[in-house]
């Protein structure tokens, strides 16, 4: 194995030339299929359409959807000429929406309807009323400067916006050379996709990964569930996630194998789009496995094709790995720990690994990957047995944030090493374990939440004088949303106020599931708040409420 060197774009034409009859990409439930050719020739005539409207190397694109068939095309279609794709969290909200776009420069933002509980179009004429009035591309607003063009991933047609019918024909009537022009400037090691993640400071940071940093560990990802072009992975998570666009997406294209889409995950187009097109790989967290072995059609479907797969994003229960193992014949299912300042993957248990092992640890370090369990104190490293913090370096650490050195050089030390934030162990094998987190992050079924947002949010809240946001444990979802509050004298807040409060304001999976009213927050004797012992508290106030947690 050797580090591969082609952008995303080269490795697209590659396999359009080498295999151009395979089919690429399938949505199942729809039987909507393209073959490597024909997905290049989409993605060239969207590249160029693109163009037209002013998008060129280095220009910022938003994409706002679920997993429709043309969220690939507009990466696909970026990368080759150089643009930056910025990827925006499904569940997101007005206030989230807006920082976003306002914070990564976006330039051309790309929608769909939304989900069952927003309508982007409606939240996208509420940060831009201008649009309304605005001649296609002539955008011009006030608070977001930067934003020349809304496109609608679709056919319906919405005032002052593309829709993706338009943009392809805009591109079939663009000359084939200014397209080669551009690609030319495209270079392996520049950015191609920023991913926001939320810091402990309580605002979303924009990653920036190179082509180099996610064609690579695409690769290897797929290297160690030894992928090939016979190979067909079921992606049913989301591509805005490093686990959809990354280990799913950037593993298929380096290996030349079949992409087969869920738009929206639902345990039964799952089912049956892998026994339909008799998938070898499925991903998911543990609780869509969990919908999945416990949908009531379940034994309908036979899959038996299934070998492998990638189970992430949170802690994977060893009865649910048992289960996956016997019940959906995924004999080889494999675990990536990693983050997304790490393109994401950091270690990953390979198919060789015994099944005990890829149970109990997340794996050894990837290729061309330095993985260290460091002290934090002495910044030295830990020795085997001894827990300290997970960190990385070599290709795949990102490029930085964006416009925030000074947060990059907190994470990035000056030897390189990306700091992970989380606690673990390696043992004599060289395998590891994660035991613990420094920072406050919540990991609700692979959604990271930072609890600094949800407390700023919190105390625009009228009667709110101080809280603490902390994990509850989840037998669903390894992690709940907790809020401790201490009420301003003479408040009478409820459970439901606060829940109202969030709801429709803030993502739906950083609303609290649980809501504590407390006097006092447990604290070291220097004042600081020990926000660890809020999860024990968190036990004993259900219980004394009669409640156990889900």
């Amino acid at each position: 194995m050797e580090l591969q060197e082609k952008t995303i774009g080269e490795w697209l034409e590659y396999w359009a030339e080498h295999t151009p009859d395979k089919e690429y990409l399938v949505y199942s439930d729809r039987n909507l299929r393209f073959t490597w050719q024909q997905f290049n020739a989409r993605v060239d005539d969207m590249a160029k359409g693109l163009l037209s409207i002013g998008v060129r190397c280095g220009t910022h694109v938003g994409i706002w959807a679920t997993n429709v068939p043309d969220w690939l095309t507009f990466l696909y279609a970026g990368a080759k000429i150089g643009a930056v794709l910025v990827t925006v969290n499904t569940s997101y909200k007005q206030n989230e929406l807006e920082f976003l776009v306002k914070d990564s420069d976006i330039q051309t933002l790309c929608i769909t309807e939304g989900v069952f509980d927003g309508s982007y179009i409606d939240m996208v004429y509420e940060m831009l009323p201008e649009l309304k009035n605005s001649q296609r591309g002539y955008l011009k607003s006030e608070r977001f400067p930067e934003l020349k063009n809304v496109i609608f991933a679709g056919q319906e047609k919405y005032r002052g916006m593309y829709n993706t019918a338009e943009i392809l024909l805009l591109g079939r009537n663009i000359e084939d050379e200014l397209l080669e022009n551009e690609k030319k400037k495209v270079k392996c090691h520049d950015v191609v996709n920023m991913q926001y993640t939320s810091g402990t400071t309580g605002f979303p940071k924009g990653v920036m990964l190179t082509h180099h940093n996610i064609t690579n560990n695409g690769y290897f990802t797929g290297e160690g569930m030894h992928f090939t072009t016979d190979d067909k992975l079921c992606c049913c998570v989301p591509l805005f996630h490093c686990f959809g666009v990354v280990l799913a997406t950037m593993n298929v294209l380096t290996h030349g194998c079949t992409q087969v889409m869920v738009e929206r995950f639902d345990p039964l187009t799952v089912l049956a789009s892998v026994h339909k097109e008799r998938c070898t790989a499925l991903y998911g967290v543990p609780t869509m496995f969990i919908s999945e072995m416990n949908h009531p059609m379940f034994d309908m479907f036979d899959l038996r094709s299934l070998r492998t797969g990638i189970m992430a994003g949170s802690l994977c229960p060893v009865e649910v790995m048992r289960g996956v193992t016997e019940k959906m014949h995924i004999t080889h299912i494999t675990s990536v720990y990693g983050l997304t300042e790490s393109s994401p993957g950091m270690t990953h248990s390979v198919i060789e690994d015994s099944f005990e092992t890829r149970c109990t640890t997340v794996g050894r370090e990837y290729p061309f990957t330095e993985v260290a369990v460091i002290d934090s104190e002495t910044g030295e490293k830990c020795p085997v047995g001894v827990q300290g913090e997970m960190c990385c370096r070599g290709y795949l650490v990102m490029k930085g944030y964006y416009k925030n050195p000074t947060a990059t050089t907190e994470v990035i030390d000056k030897d390189g090493w990306l700091h992970s934030g989380d606690l673990g162990v390696r043992d004599e094998h060289g395998y590891y374990r994660i035991t613990g987190r420094i920072k406050d992050m919540i990991i609700r079924g692979g959604e990271n939440i930072y609890p600094r947002e949800i407390e700023e949010f919190l105390y625009n809240l009228e009667g709110v004088k101080d809280v603490q946001v902390a994990s509850v444990p989840s037998k669903k979802y390894g992690e709940e949303v907790g809020a401790f509050i201490i009420q301003k004298d003479g408040a009478n807040l409820a459970e439901d106020i606060v829940k109202d409060f969030c709801r429709g304001k803030i993502a739906r999976h950083k609303v609290p599931k649980y809501v504590f009213f407390v006097n006092e927050f447990p604290m070291t004797g220097s004042g600081k708040i020990q926000k660890f012992k809020l999860k024990d508290l968190s036990l004993k106030l259900l219980e004394k409420q009669g409640i156990e947690p889900v």
